[in-house]
């Protein structure tokens, strides 16, 4: 079977070249060009980030001053991400079918204006509102950030190492999100955390309105006329996720502290999870060309096991930022700012990492990820053994933080620049969508059941102030590294690495040998409506 599918390989003809409307023209931007766009890049990724770390550090102060209840300083956090990773596909869509320009123009000048108005609330619930909708604007600027950036560095070696730096900044933003936003709550007040964001976004989208020239937004889908682009959108599909998103990722986070055999949580989860069968139905009854997400994108290679992968990396993140805030300002009683530059490891180890990304260009991404996930499990056992006392902090809660981030920025940018080699170029917005929101959907999940491990294991070990529950949340940790790391070895397959990115519906491609089906259910459904 190998012996026939090698041959296979050798006598595929060579790629033809692109069609004058797909034909980019990334020659004609200078070096300077690209590395000023790649900076207004990563400051959007900066900013999202930033929108969830700064708020770590105020939590305790709105919580003070507005009066909040537990569930609605968790639904502080959870709002923007419930918005912003049920949001991503309709955005990815609408960057790959209209121009990605607008979209991430739109998106960075929405998170400024909203930020601003946050800034002035004094309720609670008014300021949940604006941060879904603030959920919603960042949801714009990833998919087409991401768009656009493939455009800028189409070559291989330089779209590595442009991803890998744009991925940096998130965790990078993430550490210095806790620091700059326990530097305001400390030394100003709570209100310049969401005004830092609006003072850095505005002119940012203002600036990028003019510097991203619009051939590199130009691809053969949004230089379709309007009637046909409204009809790629794939509304129906779309829509459908989208609110099972919603409801889905209410439902995990209000389990934590409704009990998950709450009507509240067992309700929308269920609803959520049969539309999520019924949108993966209808994708299968439409043409492959139209869907949001074609049922054939999952057979690429090696896109499902790096879909599964990108569920940890914010997962560990998140719940080490949330374990070690808590334990270290409420339990130690350290200061916001001291407890902020505790955790400027992560943020150091995760810049240098992001650096890496030209190395999938001489190893495979597999052992690269492997590597990365190996690091992840030692970090976490460190982190399992010790940290419940101030004294652990060197022995254990600093190399844990550095060589955990270390691996797992590793195993984030790896697969975020091998899962964009893996899909066509075309449908670089869906799957900058649907990498990103397995990002938020791991650390949704996760720390839905961490919080709920923690608190049931608390219940019976002496409650906050001792180290037990967030022992066993961190067990539970290395065991989901573990499933990962056991699955990336039997399931990645090394054997399309470094191969040309194949183009959308590329009959010669390996993977159509496994999904024309598609196409044959597509053409039969265009058949019926004809007839």
């Amino acid at each position: 079977m190998s012996g026939k599918l090698t041959n296979m390989i050798r006598v595929m003809p060579p790629l033809q070249p692109l069609s004058p409307a797909e034909t980019p023209v990334h020659h004609k931007l200078s070096l300077t060009r690209k590395l000023v766009l790649l900076f207004m890049f990563c400051l959007a990724q900066f900013l999202d980030a930033f929108n969830n770390s700064a708020l770590f550090s105020a939590i305790p102060v709105l919580e003070v001053s507005m009066g909040m209840t537990e569930s609605q300083s968790t639904w502080i956090m959870s709002a923007f991400q419930l918005t912003f990773a049920s949001f991503l596909l309709i955005s990815g869509r609408i960057s790959d079918v209209y121009n990605p320009k607008t979209g991430f123009v739109g998106g960075v000048l929405g998170l400024g204006v909203i930020s601003l108005c946050a800034g002035f609330v004094g309720d609670t619930i008014p300021l949940i509102v604006l941060r879904a909708l603030t959920g919603i604007a960042a949801s714009m600027t990833i998919p087409s950030a991401l768009a656009l950036l493939v455009n800028v560095f189409p070559e291989p070696l330089e779209q590595a190492r442009a991803i890998g730096t744009f991925g940096g900044c998130t965790c990078v933003a993430s550490s210095l999100g806790l620091m700059i936003g326990a530097m305001f709550v400390q030394w100003a007040s709570y209100h310049w955390v969401f005004w830092f964001v609006a003072i850095v976004a505005v002119p940012t989208a203002l600036a990028c309105a003019f510097i991203i020239p619009p051939e590199i937004a130009n691809t053969k889908d949004n230089l379709e006329p309007a009637a046909t682009k409204w009809k790629s959108l794939d509304l129906l599909g779309v829509t459908i996720l989208t609110v099972a998103l919603i409801l889905f990722i209410f439902a995990v986070t209000s389990g934590s502290t409704d009990g998950w055999a709450s009507a509240a949580v067992l309700v929308p989860l269920i609803i959520s999870i049969m539309m999520v069968i019924g949108f993966f139905y209808w994708e299968t009854r439409i043409h492959v060309n139209i869907a949001a997400i074609p049922p054939r994108t999952w057979f690429y290679p090696n896109f499902s096991i790096l879909f599964a992968v990108a569920l940890l990396p914010f997962f560990w993140w998140f719940t080490v930022f949330v374990m070690y805030t808590v334990l270290w300002q409420n339990v130690f009683e350290w200061s916001a700012i001291s407890s902020a530059v505790h955790m400027l490891p992560i943020g150091v180890a995760s810049f240098i990492m992001s650096f890496t990304g030209p190395l999938s260009r001489i190893f495979s991404p597999k052992w690269i990820i492997l590597t990365g996930l190996s690091f992840c499990m030692v970090a976490t056992v460190l982190l399992a053994l010790g940290g419940g006392k101030p004294e652990d902090y060197w022995p254990y809660v600093f190399p844990a933080l550095s060589l955990g981030s270390a691996g797992v920025m590793l195993t984030y940018t790896h697969a975020n620049i091998a899962i964009f080699q893996a899909a066509p170029s075309s449908m670089a917005g869906t799957v900058g969508a649907i990498f990103n929101g397995a990002l938020q959907f791991g650390s949704a999940i996760g720390l839905a059941v961490a919080s709920s491990i923690e608190t049931s294991v608390e219940a019976i070990h002496g409650g906050s102030h001792e180290y037990k529950g967030r022992a066993a949340v961190f067990w539970f940790l290395l065991a989901v590294i573990s499933i990962l790391f056991i699955s990336v070895s039997i399931f990645y397959d090394r054997s399309t690495d470094h191969t040309p990115q194949p183009e959308h519906g590329d009959p010669g491609h390996p993977t159509r040998r496994s999904t024309d089906s598609d196409e044959k259910l597509g053409d039969a459904n265009v058949s019926r409506d004809h007839d």
